[in-house]
């Protein structure tokens, strides 16, 4: 019988982030951990592998695809209102205990996680996003530096159709993947899970890989948005978001920083859900490390007006928004505040156009590749 590793192993193509070393080795440069594969075996993630020494990377399907708000990715600075169609493929290169996205992300490392994936092309997923009514298409759902070949052939084929791209990622990137991505991706949103490495290292990775591709992303012009999920005794004292949003502000203080309220998953099933007031408190530290953008999530509602936009200098409401739903807009053509002129960092449209949904819907798709 056919198992699911050997179908993700049967769908590839030689990757393009990776070199030939002595002995039959390849030097990945897909992620942070830049891992060094003998023959025969994967990478941290799981599904680049060396075969023969040749490094083969995911190719060919999607385990799965959405239509979202772009709001929900989140992007809150970058065309308010559009439909962003998200497809991700399988594997991570972190194994975080409350990931949302475990029957995706973590399909290889652990059996309870299946997510038969989809035969598609670049231009089936770009076909399917215009019919949609997207106006950007994003890699999501599993750790999509990984993924990077097959991400580039899918924005390649978006960019020539008139779409913008994203990203959302855990961030552990390395400079040769960045650059790679640099002239196909428009928009970057970077889970920044915590400001400890000891913690990193519980998730599975580094703290310093990310804090680097946060501040390069900025360097090289990406538009970006970091996110952190609040998490009760794991990366919520004051030490460490003092740590936190100061870095980012020394970094710039325009990168919207978005709050989010942690819910018990997967494996984390410990800790409190995270309260209101616990995210209003995350954001007054931000506020005080200088950030001007800060967004309190995933409690609509609840966290006064810390879903808003509003101009930093003169504090007019520019987007009101409740959970992912556009209420208001009333930024300029040129993305600026009405009242005083104020340029409002971002990726704006000329007007808003509307929006399709404000909440996520799954688009009938073809047929699962079957094990």
């Amino acid at each position: 019988m056919t198992t699911l590793r050997d179908i993700v192993n049967q769908n590839v193509r030689e990757g393009e982030l990776y070199e030939k070393l002595d002995g039959g080795w390849v030097h990945c440069y897909a992620c942070g951990h830049s891992c060094r594969v003998p023959d025969g075996q994967p990478g941290v993630c799981k599904v680049r592998f060396n075969r023969g020494g040749t490094l083969f990377v995911p190719w060919g399907y999607v385990g799965g695809v959405q239509c979202d708000p772009i709001e929900k990715k989140p992007f809150f600075h970058a065309y308010p209102g559009a439909l962003a169609y998200s497809f991700g493929m399988l594997g991570c290169d972190l194994h975080c205990a409350y990931c949302q996205n475990w029957v995706t992300s973590q399909v290889l490392r652990d059996p309870t996680a299946v997510s038969p994936p989809m035969k598609v092309t670049p231009q089936s997923l770009v076909s399917d996003a215009l019919r949609q009514g997207a106006k950007v298409i994003v890699s999501t759902y599993n750790e999509p530096l990984i993924t990077s070949e097959w991400a580039v052939a899918v924005f390649k084929e978006a960019k020539g159709a008139g779409l913008m791209t994203g990203y959302v990622s855990n961030g552990n990137g390395t400079p040769e993947v960045l650059e790679y991505l640099r002239p196909w991706v428009d928009f970057y949103k970077v889970d920044l899970k915590s400001f400890d490495d000891r913690h990193y290292r519980q998730l599975g990775g580094r703290l310093q890989p990310i804090l680097d591709s946060i501040r390069r992303l900025y360097q090289l012009g990406f538009w970006l948005e970091v996110l952190t999920l609040l998490i009760p005794g794991f990366n919520d004292s004051e030490d460490e978001l003092k740590r936190l949003t100061g870095f980012l502000c020394g970094v710039s203080p325009d990168i919207p920083w978005h709050v989010t309220a942690f819910h018990k998953d997967y494996k984390m099933t410990d800790p409190e859900n995270t309260t209101p007031e616990a995210l209003l408190r995350a954001c007054r530290i931000g506020a005080e490390a200088g950030l001007r953008y800060i967004y309190a999530g995933n409690l609509p509602g609840l966290v006064g007006g810390l879903e808003n936009t509003g101009c930093p200098n003169c504090g007019v409401l520019l987007i009101e928004r409740f959970g992912y739903l556009i209420i208001g807009y009333s930024l300029t053509s040129n993305g600026s505040c009405p009242s005083c002129g104020t340029p409002i960092p971002g990726r704006w449209d000329s007007e808003f156009r509307g929006q399709i949904t404000s909440r996520p819907f799954v688009p009938r798709m073809r047929q699962r590749i079957r094990s």
